[in-house]
């Protein structure tokens, strides 16, 4: 089967779809209301991309953290993040809560981490980046079930 037979869910119910690109929206509205930097929202949504394996939503945001003015150093090492020492505790603090929202399955959300995000963020930033990190799993999921293609570019 090739990534162009599947069932793309995006065309298919595509009311379902703009909905779910209201909530984008929305939530990135609400995350600049509350003072959260372009930066950091596209940081949290690379790594979500990263651990759900989301080869569009990596493409894409990718792009928009580059436009958004951040390195290629610190996108290329964020998935060893704690290691790097690149990043500001409330960068670090988002993208440990990024880590257990995507897999909350495994150890729910824990205090540390919750305790650690709501030091850094404003009751109102916090929730505004709950809310985006939903929405990039969500759009991860229908991203990858549908197989989306990732285009080569020319350099």
């Amino acid at each position: 089967m090739t990534p162009s037979s599947r069932i793309h869910p995006s065309r298919t119910q595509r009311e379902a779809y703009e909905a779910l690109k209201q909530v984008s929206l929305t939530t990135g509205k609400i995350a600049a209301d509350a003072g959260l930097e372009p930066r950091l929202l596209e940081l949290v949504q690379l790594r979500a991309s990263q651990i759900n394996g989301c080869a569009f939503c990596l493409d894409y945001h990718h792009d928009r953290a580059i436009a958004a003015g951040e390195t290629e150093q610190r996108i290329t090492v964020l998935s060893a993040w704690r290691e790097a020492r690149l990043y500001s505790p409330r960068e670090q603090a988002a993208l440990a809560l990024a880590e257990s929202v995507t897999l909350i399955h495994d150890g729910q959300l824990p205090d540390d981490v919750y305790e650690s995000a709501i030091e850094v963020f404003a009751p109102e930033a916090y929730t505004a980046l709950l809310w985006v990190l939903v929405s990039i799993n969500a759009f991860n999921r229908i991203a990858i079930a549908g197989r989306y293609p990732v285009e080569a570019r020319e350099s």
